[in-house]
């Protein structure tokens, strides 16, 4: 098989994040009619929160998953693995848009609802470690930073294309319909998608560096090797997924429910901002990936700490106001910090680990991260407006997390320019080493 060009790979690794993001995503978007289908009608606030619950408890998989796929792909390859991820994924969003609803079989319609959200959990537990080794791998060694991030902007995007659905079902079918059974159809189409992302992926082959660093020296043990040597390294990978995943999954997964719970838009209107932020966070995302592979990861995360820290505040109290305009507004100034900082996060993450045991060491730092800090976040952020009755109370949440950052930023490595090998040994510091003997630290 004749090996595949690094721009088709990162083409194809691109467009299969963003399938497989889209199943896991709009989940977060339907998360008012599934509340009202999934759980008893006593009370909307405790079937909210009820239905983030479940959107949390899911994320206690990701690292089980993480951990599953990322010895799988250490040992066996990266694109053998993403092809079995994308499948789960498709699978298992195609058994949520068929459950029944509470109304048909009581409690068994919930516990339906979490088994096939831990199926998600599950296999998105390995989708961005994956993707993250398999386009940091194949990159040029100067662009690290730009092709990771264009990969993490498609993993952002989905949910323009998820709302732009979601909207067409609410005008085509009427809001009545829409809420009775139209909103299985997104979840269906995802497992179409994931059809697609399956065909790409297997079009696909692994990078020659993950090649060539197995022939040179394969790892036995991998998971017990990551958790004894780079530890350290997750570790740090947690504390970085803090910020950008509070951040991120304040705008993907919460933003759109609070908008319509607290900031009283209709639910178009908070369809149409929601997607337009998230969007603008995912198009400042690739020019920072630029400025990442020019001045360095630490001096974007930093900044990008700084800014969110900063703006949490105003940015929710602006988009509390009620107005489609202030809306955009208050998640786009959001949005930016996290893609400055995510810009310098995810390759970071990536290059911290030696080629060797990249996928297994990013996806346990990575997801335990996300567990403890992503997977909460629209959960903590509801329960402290309903609280504190302060529209912009998330905030509070947001800065702590923020100085966290800033705090982890300034003792991490500068991995600009590290030898993939190796990870995160600087070039200068490894001249020495030929490209067939890797340290693993």
């Amino acid at each position: 098989m004749t090996s595949v060009s690094p721009r088709r790979r990162l083409i194809g690794g691109s467009i299969g994040t963003f399938v497989e993001w889209y199943d896991f995503l709009i989940y977060g978007l339907s998360a008012p009619v599934l509340a009202a289908h999934f759980f008893p009608e006593s009370s909307a606030t405790a079937g909210i929160m009820s239905t983030f619950a479940i959107y949390a408890v899911a994320y206690l998989a990701r690292p089980i998953g993480g951990a599953y796929f990322g010895r799988i792909g250490d040992r066996l390859g990266r694109i053998r693995t993403l092809a079995i991820i994308v499948l789960l994924m498709g699978t298992a969003t195609t058994a949520l848009g068929l459950l029944p609803t509470y109304a048909t079989v009581g409690l068994a319609a919930p516990a339906l609802l979490l088994v096939c959200r831990v199926a998600q959990g599950f296999s998105a537990g390995g989708e961005t470690s994956g993707a993250a080794a398999y386009i940091v791998e194949s990159a040029p060694p100067r662009h690290r930073a730009l092709w990771i991030s264009i990969c993490v902007a498609g993993s952002w995007l989905p949910i323009l294309v998820a709302a732009g659905l979601i909207l067409c079902l609410r005008a085509g079918l009427g809001d009545a319909a829409y809420a009775s059974w139209g909103w299985r159809i997104p979840f269906l189409a995802g497992g179409l998608l994931a059809v697609v992302g399956l065909w790409l992926r297997s079009r696909l082959d692994d990078p020659e560096e993950f090649v060539a660093a197995r022939r040179a020296a394969p790892v036995r043990g991998v998971i017990r090797t990551v958790l004894v040597e780079h530890w350290r390294a997750i570790i740090a990978v947690m504390l970085i997924v803090a910020v950008q995943g509070v951040g991120a999954y304040l705008l993907l997964s919460y933003m759109y429910s609070y908008l319509v719970t607290v900031a009283g838009l209709g639910p178009s209107a908070a369809l149409v901002s929601n997607a337009i932020g998230v969007t603008a966070m995912a198009v400042i995302l690739v020019p920072c990936g630029l400025l990442a592979d020019r001045v360095g990861r630490k001096p974007c995360m930093f900044a990008g700490a700084v800014w969110t820290g900063v703006i949490s505040w105003p940015a929710l109290v602006l988009a509390s106001q009620g107005s489609v305009a202030a809306a955009i507004g208050g998640q786009v100034l959001i949005g930016a910090g996290v893609a400055l900082f995510s810009a310098g996060g995810f390759v970071t993450m990536a290059e911290l680990f030696s080629t060797s045991v990249r996928f297994t060491g990013h996806a346990i730092g990575y997801n335990v991260g996300y567990a403890i800090f992503g997977g909460t976040t629209p959960l903590i952020a509801s329960a402290l407006v309903a609280a504190t009755g302060m529209a912009a109370a998330p905030a509070f949440y947001v800065l702590a997390i923020a100085i966290l950052g800033i705090i982890v930023v300034s003792r991490l490595p500068e991995t600009k320019g590290v030898r993939l090998r190796d990870g995160g040994v600087a070039d200068d510091a490894v001249d020495a080493v030929p490209a067939t003997q890797p340290v693993v630290r």
